[in-house]
């Protein structure tokens, strides 16, 4: 499999890709090197019995100075996903309806590749835009046991799956809205909306009773659900997102198939 559309599409956006991993990196070093000074701080978890639905909101649940608490709250629950999104949406959107808009898109189509090809090339190329994000963040987070932060292994690693795929899940549907709309604005709008509406419902549902089973139609839900850092994730909540974004990607092949480049 050659994927020279991968390349040519990883070297035009590897300024950012590089840029909000080590970001992240940054930030999740920072918060692993804080842990010791607030483990014993029972004031924070007090604060969370006392807005349950605040805090909620902010992804935070449980306590918030045992490890896991402590990981979901400022990383797993909220900011690694969020930056994992904001890096596969923004590519999604661009790949085919923002190449399109600038007049690239057919340039890039004059290579001997079907269109379906073209657009696997860019699916590809859309999971590798968090990969090293989600990469770097894993390893800073096992830099904790140093830091009184002991971690399984084995859940962090398929919670940190979970997230890319979580990603690649919003990437391919901004993807497939670009490919249907042509529209590079239009398709980071609702996927992004989409993802916020996802987000609030799994943070809120264990909190708000009458959101309880909207929970289940949430990809957060199927990634972060149950704290996976702690008890790890199902198999079969994997291979739906998985199968998700497969779905999308697949839609947005056979939209660019039969579609005009300008």
């Amino acid at each position: 499999m050659d994927l020279t559309i991968t390349r040519l599409d990883l070297r035009l956006r590897r300024r950012a890709m590089i840029g909000y991993a080590l970001g992240l990196a940054v930030y999740s070093l920072v918060i692993v090197v804080l842990y010791p000074s607030f483990k014993d701080d029972t004031g924070l978890d007090q604060l969370a019995k006392s807005n349950s639905a605040l805090m909620a909101a902010f992804g935070v649940s449980g306590s918030l100075t045992s490890p896991a608490g402590w990981l979901n709250a400022n990383l797993f629950n909220n900011f690694v996903p969020l930056i994992a999104i904001v890096l596969t949406v923004g590519y999604g959107a661009w790949c085919l309806a923002g190449q399109d808009e600038a007049g690239t898109l057919a340039l890039t189509a004059t290579l001997p590749v079907t269109r379906v090809r073209m657009v696997l090339d860019k699916a590809v190329a859309l999971l590798l835009q968090a990969l090293p994000a989600i990469v770097l963040t894993f390893g800073c987070v096992l830099v904790g046991r140093a830091f009184e932060l002991p971690v399984d292994i084995g859940p962090l690693a398929w919670t940190s799956v979970a997230v890319l795929l979580l990603a690649v899940d919003f990437g391919a549907l901004a993807l497939l809205l670009g490919a249907v709309s042509g529209s590079r604005g239009l398709a980071v709008s609702v996927a992004s909306a989409v993802a916020a509406a996802a987000y609030l419902i799994s943070s809120l549902a264990p909190v708000i009773s009458w959101l309880g089973p909207a929970e289940y139609l949430s990809p957060f839900y199927w990634a972060l659900g149950n704290d996976p850092v702690t008890n790890g994730i199902p198999g079969w909540r994997l291979v739906a997102l998985l199968a998700a974004a497969m779905v999308l990607v697949a839609g947005a092949g056979a939209v660019y198939r039969r579609s005009d480049i300008h």
